[in-house]
């Protein structure tokens, strides 16, 4: 039975047939997983709290950053700094302090993602990397559960639903991760900030229709929304039996490499900077983009933009140290994971939070750079 308070906060839901009150005990008994606190995972969070979903996993191990802010609604200047999971935590109980909220300040990977996504009705991929998207999609196979998948690029953004009474899964419509090459970058891409607002409601409707046994969700079909032209398609997809039966237990594990690795090797700013000043200074590699180079970088460092590292790898030194960095520390932990997988190199280290820290902690004249 509804309380008075609860009835009056959802009046408009238990006015609708289709939900009642029957309805809204489902969702005040419901448990979402939401993985991603960022763009995607905002919006999300924000319409399930205000629906009243009882119970909320958060799930997201990175902290909020300055550039956050044009897009992801949760955070303002005072969560800078702060642990993305708990900051939007927190927006959530201002929001609607009757939602449980179940804090995982990490990065799911293979050790965790079974006995995580175990403990909920449905899990909503709100990350920005494919092997992510992977490793849910065949957690929420193996566990029998829905998966509401969301995903943007500049002006493009697509959402659906899979493994939803037995319908295709993630692997159905996309049976390999993409290349290192081919995949977008997400840090060094822009996005229109409206777009992940209109991606993650529609992620927030389906997941609410799963809950609820509403209409017709998004299961075999890709919605498609293209801002600039404001046009939407939905494109069809069957069911693959043989893709669809990949999980966890049964996943080339290769799909999740860069989850899976060992703990890098890393130097804060504070310890680089000590380091430059010595007698023998490490080697620097700057592996973003030609353009971020441009607007600042530290001096000396070489640019090899991450896509290029394989062919030009010879100019690397293997018996000296080398300091791998980029704006945040996320593409050099990728490119220090690549040279140490595929060409053996046993030397490199990486600058934690990259340019990002180096500015707050060092050179405050690179900010710039990393805005």
């Amino acid at each position: 039975m509804l309380s008075p308070a609860e009835r009056q906060r959802y009046r408009r839901h238990l006015q609708l047939p289709e939900i009642g009150e029957a309805g809204q005990e489902k969702l005040l008994a419901a448990r979402v997983l939401v993985v991603g606190a960022g763009g995607l995972g905002c919006p999300v969070l924000q319409y399930l709290a205000a629906a009243g979903v009882g119970t909320l996993g958060i799930a997201d191990a990175d902290k909020v950053e300055a550039s956050n802010l044009q897009r992801q609604v949760l955070f303002g200047d005072a969560d800078l700094g702060q642990l993305k999971a708990e900051a939007a935590a927190r927006a959530v109980q201002r929001l609607n302090p009757a939602v449980h909220c179940e804090v995982y300040p990490q990065r799911v990977d293979l050790t965790d993602v079974r006995d995580l996504v175990a403990k909920y009705d449905v899990v909503v991929d709100g990350s920005d990397n494919f092997p992510t998207r992977y490793l849910l999609n065949d957690a929420c196979v193996s566990l029998h559960k829905p998966l509401v998948s969301g995903a943007i690029y500049k002006f493009e953004g697509q959402v659906s639903v899979f493994n939803y009474q037995g319908g295709p899964t993630y692997r159905c419509l996309f049976p390999q991760p993409p290349s290192a090459n081919e995949a977008p970058n997400c840090d060094a891409t822009g996005v229109l900030g409206v777009l992940p607002g209109l991606i993650g409601c529609a992620q927030a409707t389906e997941t609410l229709k799963v809950i609820l046994g509403l209409g017709e969700v998004l299961r075999g079909r890709l919605w498609l929304f293209d801002a600039l032209s404001f046009q939407t398609r939905i494109l069809r997809f069957p069911r693959h039996p043989e893709r669809a039966l990949i999980s966890l237990d049964t996943a080339n594990a290769v799909d999740y490499a860069e989850l899976c690795h060992a703990p890098l090797r890393e130097v804060t700013a504070r310890e680089l900077q000590a380091q430059l000043a010595s007698e023998e200074p490490p080697f620097l590699l700057d592996v973003r983009e030609p353009a971020e180079y441009e607007q600042g970088h530290l001096p000396g460092a070489t640019l090899i933009p991450l896509a290029y590292l394989p062919e030009r790898v010879e100019e690397l030194p293997r018996h000296h140290p080398v300091v791998v960095y980029c704006r945040t520390g996320r593409r050099s932990a990728a490119a220090i994971e690549r040279l140490q997988e595929k060409f053996g190199f046993d030397n490199l280290l990486n600058l934690a939070g990259g340019l990002t820290a180096w500015s707050e902690e060092v050179d405050p004249a690179l900010a710039p750079a990393v805005a």
